[in-house]
């Protein structure tokens, strides 16, 4: 790939799950990709498949929860891969319990990486974006910004605020006429290790719940935010749907969610030694990889997606199917 298209990438979370697929996804495209996690042999074997891939890739551990570390990490990047023009931003982590079976520190440490690491991402991202009036930033959303679910305070309320925050950075933008893009990606449950490395308090281990999708349907989507200005991405049939319940009928959807999104978090074996620590105070060793325990029921691919995707495409074939039928009555018409 010519040098001057190789872009430099940031993605949070980037040592397992959806920011490890992403980072394969941009690796493919001989991007240089700066990994931030925590977990040093994750973010190895992150880096040992972008380059593979054919990328670049920059090993940052990071807490992403701290201001500091990430400025530090933005400074490095721009050191030694050059001007940023894409950052990711998709680290979380949760405990999965009721809410009220939550220590104080639990639920704060979930919402400083989840959320708050969402914000210094973007300061940092903004900080170096804003001067030269171009990049894009990708903030990894969930349906679940629109409709809390049970056993999941920490993360739903982390991603409310994150849509909260992404539409007020927006409209800043706008203000200043800045051409700098942030989008942000609303994604269903996928098939990744949180659910082997987020702290569990449930009798059964967790699970996504179903329609599950592999995590490279994430790094698609996300991929193509990071090139297209689309202001929001919605990723699965589960992802409309719950929006779309959000909306117009709620209550309906907390009936439902309240009859079945307990259980169906929940597999019959309970939580192992690792869910019961989680990975919420510190990173768990090895490497886990991008997918998690359950590829047997992950679809690899979301068709509502790719229509979404080729939208345009579609809509210019239905047109020139319109006028193709438009003119076969006419000829018909005028043969009688």
């Amino acid at each position: 790939m010519n040098e001057k298209k190789r872009r430099v990438v940031v993605i949070t979370g980037a040592g397992s799950g959806i920011g490890r697929a992403t980072a394969r996804r941009f690796g493919a495209d001989g991007d240089k990709v700066a990994l931030l996690a925590r977990g040093e042999e994750e973010l190895e074997g992150a880096a040992a498949e972008i380059e593979a891939a054919g990328g670049t890739a920059l090993i940052v551990p990071t807490d992403i929860s701290d201001p500091d570390q990430v400025e530090a990490a933005a400074d490095r990047v721009e050191r030694e891969l050059g001007p940023i023009d894409v950052w990711v931003s998709d680290a979380m982590t949760t405990v999965f319990a009721f809410f009220w079976d939550i220590e104080p520190e639990e639920f704060r440490r979930a919402t400083d990486v989840t959320y708050h690491g969402a914000v210094w991402s973007v300061r940092s991202a903004l900080k170096r974006m804003m001067p030269r009036d171009r990049g894009t930033i990708v903030l990894v959303g969930s349906a679940m910004a629109y409709q809390g679910i049970p056993l999941q305070s920490p993360y739903c309320g982390a991603k409310h605020a994150i849509k909260g925050f992404f539409d007020s950075v927006r409209t800043e933008l706008r203000n200043k006429s800045s051409k700098v893009q942030v989008t942000m990606v609303q994604l269903p449950g996928h098939n990744t290790p949180q659910f082997d490395h987020g702290r569990a308090k449930t009798p059964g281990h967790p699970q996504p719940v179903a329609p599950v999708y592999q995590p490279e349907v994430a790094a698609d989507a996300i991929h193509f935010a990071a090139a297209h200005r689309r202001r929001q991405i919605y990723v699965g049939i589960p992802t409309y749907y719950t929006v779309l319940g959000s909306k117009f009928a709620p209550w309906l959807a907390e009936l439902y969610l309240a009859k079945t999104a307990v259980s169906g978090q929940q597999t019959d074996g309970p939580p192992d030694a690792q869910n019961r620590a989680g990975n919420l105070m510190e990173p768990p060793p090895g490497d886990p990889g991008a997918h998690g325990p359950f590829d047997e029921k992950a679809h690899d691919r979301s068709p509502l997606w790719w229509a979404s995707k080729h939208r345009w495409a579609l809509a210019g074939a239905a047109l020139v199917g319109s006028a193709a039928l438009g003119a076969a009555g006419t000829l018909a018409r005028s043969d009688r």
